[in-house]
């Protein structure tokens, strides 16, 4: 038998599987650790922490599994978006944190950007519509702007799973969904870095990779010292599975144009998978991990999904983490009981979930959390209700910003497949029939499907007969016709109440970007 390793370097922890090339899990092994976070908006790492995550879960999983590591074919490594990726110096020393995705802290960069470059050659290039703190190219310029001596000492910036492949092999190179998620700096027709936007910008191109990989060839061998140090056998081929909500599409069985999937945990990362990049509807658009010449992913969501749920519990949910924290049901499950009986629409509520700003599709910093239509004759129940419909309105409104038509189901995993009235409910408002994974479908399934391709020990028909999803939970007509009033609701009023947002982050003080 042989064997493949899947490892995902996430925001708070590095994850790696080891399965069969059958699709058995043999083990897995989580490493966790934290986000630095020395300023409001500011969110930052050193590299050395996913280093040690990656090579201590692989350690792992190879001495749970009992396997011979000879017969290991493969490690597929994916990351999360890196945002600025690691500066490092000529000696690939990391000369400061990467400042990660959820950094916010270039605001007069992006305004610049805005204020000196072509916007619409920018679009033209990169694919990508909006110009915003999000994007990796924002945070470099930053760096530019207000760490000069970094700067100087900086001679290349690597995405995590690029810069970990690095320290695993030796080798340097970039796969493509990490290159184009940087965003300015890539060209996505030409499939790489595009001087004139670098030139526009004042970044030379030689701060980033020039070796281009896709996530289904070999970006680097194991160095005898990481054979060693992992007991996995020297020359070992390592993929890049590419960032890593497109590396998690892969383990739902996505090879192909067309279909769409909806990753929902604390927030939501929604994206279309099709062979030409969506401009012109505020998607964040990238290539996707395999194929990467042929496939984009285009991509939207919402910043607080699952967390605007998390924060009902911890604000209004005192009895039921009580019951929880005495031994009973957990408080979700009881918050989801109580509500099970309300009516489509929450008997007139409409709740807005952006509660930390929004991304695309709006890209509106100062959005704030709404719940409209509270009377007296509201419960708890029927707002903890509404707050599930917002986090459907809001896929529903990134289902409808690619301007497609999905065919005959969309694909949903995380955290609320584990609700089967919240499912039914995305059925409902989006009009889509949905599948979840039978398992939780991570990256890390992806990374070992790319290095099973990579390796040529699976092939893309072995890939597909993995039974990953489940069965089409249909929408229910006679809920979907009213969801749709209440969805119609719910865009106007976002367009209603946007400038008084923005009038409340400035007399209040607060500023997200």
């Amino acid at each position: 038998m042989k064997y493949l390793i899947g490892t995902d370097i996430g925001t708070s922890g590095t994850k790696s599987i080891l399965m069969d090339t059958n699709g058995k899990l043999l083990a897995q092994d989580l490493e966790e650790y934290d986000v630095l976070t020395p300023r409001p908006l500011w969110a930052e790492q050193w590299p050395d922490v996913w280093v040690k995550g990656v090579k201590d879960s692989i350690r792992a999983v190879v001495k749970d599994s009992g396997v011979d590591p000879k017969d290991v074919q493969g490690i597929g490594l994916s990351g999360l978006y890196g945002g600025s990726g690691v500066p490092v110096d000529k000696d690939m020393n990391p000369v400061r944190p990467d400042l990660i995705w959820m950094d916010r802290r270039a605001a007069e960069e992006t305004q610049w950007v805005k204020d000196n470059v072509d916007l619409d050659r920018l679009s033209e290039i990169t694919g990508n519509d909006v110009v915003d703190p999000y994007y990796g190219y924002t945070k470099v310029l930053w760096i530019k702007n207000h760490e000069p001596e970094n700067w100087k000492k900086t001679a290349l910036f690597l995405p995590p799973n690029n810069y970990a492949i690095y320290k695993l092999t030796g080798a340097v190179s970039i796969d493509y969904s990490a290159a184009g998620n940087i965003g300015g700096f890539y060209d996505i027709n030409k499939g790489t870095w595009s001087k004139e936007m670098m030139d526009a910008m004042g970044v030379p191109m030689d701060k980033m990779p020039q070796k281009f990989v896709d996530a289904t060839e070999v970006a680097g061998r194991l160095t005898k010292e990481s054979a060693e140090d992992l007991g996995l056998p020297e020359g070992l081929p390592v993929i890049a599975g590419g960032v890593d909500v497109g590396a998690a599409n892969i383990g739902m069985g996505v090879l192909k144009p067309g279909r769409y999937v909806a990753a929902i945990g604390s927030s939501m990362n929604a994206a279309l998978v099709s062979e030409t990049p969506i401009k012109g509807k505020g998607l964040i658009v990238w290539p996707y991990p395999y194929k990467s010449r042929e496939l984009v992913y285009n991509f939207s969501g919402s910043a607080t999904a699952g967390a605007i749920t998390k924060w009902f519990r911890d604000n209004f949910g005192e009895a039921e983490v009580a019951v929880q924290k005495a031994g009973g049901k957990n408080a979700y499950v009881t918050l989801g009981e109580e509500a099970k009986d309300v009516p489509a629409g929450s008997r007139g509520l409409v709740v807005l979930p952006y509660f930390m700003g929004e991304r695309a599709p709006i890209w509106n910093s100062d959005a704030k959390g709404t719940i409209l239509g509270l009377s007296l004759v509201h419960t708890k129940a029927d707002v903890f209700h509404a707050f599930e419909e917002a986090v459907c309105y809001a896929l529903r409104h990134s289902i409808e910003s690619t301007g497609r038509d999905l065919g005959d189901y969309i694909v949903i995993a995380g955290g609320v497949t584990h609700s089967k009235a919240w499912v039914q409910m995305f059925a409902d408002v989006t009009g889509y029939a949905v599948r979840t994974p039978i398992d939780d479908a991570e990256a890390n399934l992806g990374d070992v499907m790319l290095a099973g391709l990579a390796t040529d020990s699976l092939t893309v028909d072995d890939v597909q007969k993995w039974q990953v999803l489940g069965d089409k939970v249909e929408p229910r007509k006679e809920q979907h016709d009213i969801y749709n009033k209440y969805y119609k609701l719910y865009r106007n009023v976002y367009k209603d109440l946007g400038d008084d947002m923005h009038e409340l982050s400035l007399i209040s003080g607060i500023e997200e970007s």
